[in-house]
């Protein structure tokens, strides 16, 4: 309840004002990523793809809201989207629990891509949670294996994966979903082991010192562009927002797109070997 109650409080801030680029810090750029007006998956697949069908189960357990998955097209071309979402109602975030995944949901988005790896279409995963859900619930359903197979097998998978950070990517949670061949991120999203007030509390015992541990976290799209961690930064003329959606989904189309038309030709071994060899460069 008390993760509850945290991630509540976030959604209802609004993402600091930016006056100019060079003045937001590392935490300011936290701030916006977890800001409640913040786009969410769905909000991209909406304006990105044509078609969208959701799917939904694990053929285990049950469904979780908290991904989102299915079919769609793009360009005249089929392709797996899989993302994590938030709510912004306090009664929406209830049923997606604050984009905290439970292990079905993993399970539901290794088997939206297993299927594409059978019928060779594209994954497209959008990346936007504070981590999976820590619950004793999820852990006696195995939510570390169900991180950990996902892991495994996507690093084998034999079509192009596009994982994207929107939002927060939050430890394995967040990897989970971005064993991709690129991984992008928005300019105001931040992607990280754990959160800084987790790294404040454990570094130095204090976790009000969250703003201090964002800038020795390297979590920003900057750093870890630079870090080679990334492929590409997703440029926000302004903090992006349900309101100014369009332009940045304009862009993240047309570069989609480009992405996709770069893995035309490639068999399926080596579309495998890149993954495996940009994750073992690290």
């Amino acid at each position: 309840m008390k993760e509850y109650i945290y991630m509540e409080e976030n959604q209802e801030k609004e993402a600091p004002k930016e006056e100019t680029k060079k003045e937001l810090t590392p935490w300011d750029r936290v701030q916006i990523a977890r800001a409640g007006d913040r786009p969410t998956a769905l909000d991209y697949i909406g304006l990105i793809f044509r078609s969208f069908m959701e799917l939904h189960g694990d053929r285990v357990y049950g469904d979780d809201a908290a991904v989102i998955g299915g079919l769609a097209r793009i360009n005249h071309r089929n392709v797996t989207v899989i993302g994590q979402q938030k709510g912004r109602t306090t009664k929406e975030n209830i049923k997606r629990n604050f984009g905290m995944p439970s292990p079905e949901g993993y399970r539901k988005a290794l088997r939206l891509m297993k299927q594409a790896e059978k019928f060779n279409r594209p994954i497209i995963c959008f990346v936007d949670t504070p981590g999976a859900f820590c619950g004793l619930e999820a852990e006696e359903r195995g939510q570390g294996e169900a991180i950990a197979r996902n892991l495994f097998e996507m690093s084998s998978l034999t079509v192009p994966i596009l994982s994207i950070v929107i939002g927060e990517g939050g430890s394995g949670g967040a990897l989970a979903l971005a064993v991709g061949n690129e991984v992008w991120m928005l300019e105001n999203s931040m992607y990280s082991v754990l959160s800084p007030e987790g790294f404040a509390s454990i570094l130095w015992k204090d976790g009000k010192r969250a703003s201090e541990a964002a800038g020795i976290m390297k979590c920003t799209a900057a750093d870890l562009k630079e870090l080679g961690i990334i492929e590409k930064v997703i440029q926000e003329e302004e903090p992006v927002s349900v309101a100014n959606i369009d332009t940045v989904a304009s862009q993240m189309k047309k570069g989609i797109i480009e992405f996709l038309n770069s893995y035309d030709g490639k068999s399926g071994e080596e579309i495998a070997r890149e993954r495996y060899e940009r994750f073992r460069n690290f």
